[in-house]
């Protein structure tokens, strides 16, 4: 019956395709130092690399006078990248960076929400929450560069990316600070770090609003690597470039039965894990790996 359901529900055709206050985005063939295109106005934007890269879309976060708070504009620019990456069948791989020294992500926009009503406020909170689900149901890998702090709201957004990767400079400052300001974290992270590195754990870092660096971080399990060098950049598109040449239909499939299958008791996680290898099963991609294999060349991947 399971079975049954899950490849009703997830058709083939798919595959082509309050937060609380808190204290306080490389080519192959070039530098992967080199500095992204400046979009003037544009709190948040999409960057796609080119060359050996492509495929990789960068998120760049860039509101410099309010460490990347998260305003109305912010939030809206940051959901239509991700609606843009949803539906696009190219990218395959996502990085989130900031571009503002010291800060990933600090959160509310305190200054504006105290402008707002308390309408436009449940309004914003919803969209703000809408958003982070957004970032965390992308079909694709998602992979958050923390070079700076990342507290409160900061990190619960980067919570909902597949993978992060955290810099060695002395601004990476990671934690969920909101108990020390007398509240909770309301974006999520109380289920999303307990989910991450086990209930003990989180309670222990959200009850004392325990602030850690990136080797830290690593050793309780939120980063998955934690570099000597100031920025995780290069990291993290090592990570991507890992991923890029992989079937991408398997991928996608592979993060929906982890994603969704570890919601489930093992023996319908099983099932599930099932379904989503049938959706595989009639792939071009599938076929063409075979064909390599055999063949001892390498394989082109076209994502059908």
């Amino acid at each position: 019956m399971l079975r049954s359901f899950l490849i009703r529900s997830y058709q083939p055709q798919r595959l082509q395709r309050s937060i609380a206050p808190s204290v306080a985005i490389g080519i192959r063939f070039i530098a992967t130092t080199q500095q992204p295109a400046v979009h003037p106005g544009k709190e948040c934007y999409l960057e796609r690399l080119m060359g050996d890269d492509k495929g990789i879309a960068v998120i760049n976060f860039n509101r410099p006078g309010a460490y990347n708070a998260l305003s109305r504009k912010f939030v809206r620019e940051f959901r239509d990248a991700l609606q843009e990456i949803r539906y696009d069948s190219e990218t395959r791989v996502v990085i989130i960076r900031s571009l503002v020294e010291g800060a990933f992500c600090s959160g509310a926009d305190l200054k504006e929400r105290s402008t707002m009503n308390v309408v436009e406020v449940k309004q914003f909170l919803a969209g703000l929450r809408d958003s982070f689900r957004d970032l965390e149901t992308l079909p694709i890998p998602t992979i958050a560069v923390i070079d700076g702090a990342a507290l409160g709201g900061g990190l619960e957004m980067a919570l909902c990316c597949d993978m992060r990767v955290g810099g060695g400079n002395k601004k990476v400052k990671i934690g969920l600070v909101e108990t020390k300001l007398a509240i909770i974290p309301g974006a999520g992270g109380t289920q999303r770090l307990p989910r991450l590195i086990g209930i003990p754990k989180a309670k222990e870092l959200i009850f004392s609003s325990k602030v850690m660096d990136s080797a830290v971080a690593k050793e309780y399990g939120i980063l998955n690597h934690a570099v000597k060098e100031d920025s995780g950049y290069n990291k993290a598109l090592e990570a991507a470039r890992e991923i890029l040449p992989m079937g991408p239909l398997a991928v996608r499939m592979a993060k929906n039965a982890i994603d969704k299958g570890s919601q489930f008791e093992i023996e319908s996680g099983l099932e599930y894990e099932q379904a989503c290898y049938a959706q595989i099963m009639p792939s071009e991609d599938r076929l063409e790996g075979l064909a390599a294999f055999r063949e001892k060349r390498k394989p082109v991947y076209k994502g059908k």
